[in-house]
């Protein structure tokens, strides 16, 4: 049995040729075969919404229309890590794993025509180690406060010995 391809070409198509197209086959025993196929118009992705599940955990991404979504989750910007949580096989749900429910977390969804993003904002993650930064940026003024103090010091006690120096020559030359 060979099997045989056709295509379907529809020149100037416009909105109201979208619908339900019906192809008949007829093998060579005169048995038919219909099957059924949605045509429209390939649309960008418009309207990305993102809403929470908080029972489950887990954040659920939907788009009003677009033709072929693909979605990707991020965190933080990021792309979704097993620390963060793991994605639905079609990529609408995202389900948080992480301890601690927080952050930014943003839905892509996009076609080869473009992408659109929503994002859900929870509480702010408190990164460790924030204390540590403040006291190394705290240490650093510190340090050049010191420094430039320093430096005034011994440039005014430079000035003041050159002025010594001058006038102990000039009562020498007498």
């Amino acid at each position: 049995m060979q099997q045989q391809e056709t295509t379907l070409q529809i020149n100037g198509y416009s909105s109201t040729d979208s619908g339900v197209y019906a192809v008949m086959v007829t093998d060579h025993e005169g048995v038919k075969t219909t099957a059924h196929c949605i045509v429209r118009m390939y649309e960008a992705v418009h309207h990305v919404s993102v809403s929470i599940n908080k029972s489950h955990t887990s954040l659920i991404c939907g788009e009003a229309w677009g033709t072929d979504p693909h979605f990707r989750w991020l965190h933080e910007r990021a792309a979704i890590t097993q620390t963060v949580g793991r994605v639905s096989k079609d990529g609408t749900t995202l389900f948080v794993t992480m301890k601690r429910f927080c952050g930014h977390f943003t839905c892509m969804v996009s076609n080869k025509l473009g992408y659109s993003s929503a994002t859900y904002t929870a509480e702010p993650c408190e990164t460790e180690g924030r204390g540590t930064t403040a006291a190394v940026v705290c240490l650093v003024l510190l340090l050049l406060v010191g420094g430039v103090l320093a430096f005034l010091l011994w440039r005014r006690h430079r000035h003041n010995n050159r002025g010594e120096r001058l006038h102990e020559h000039s009562d020498d030359a007498i």
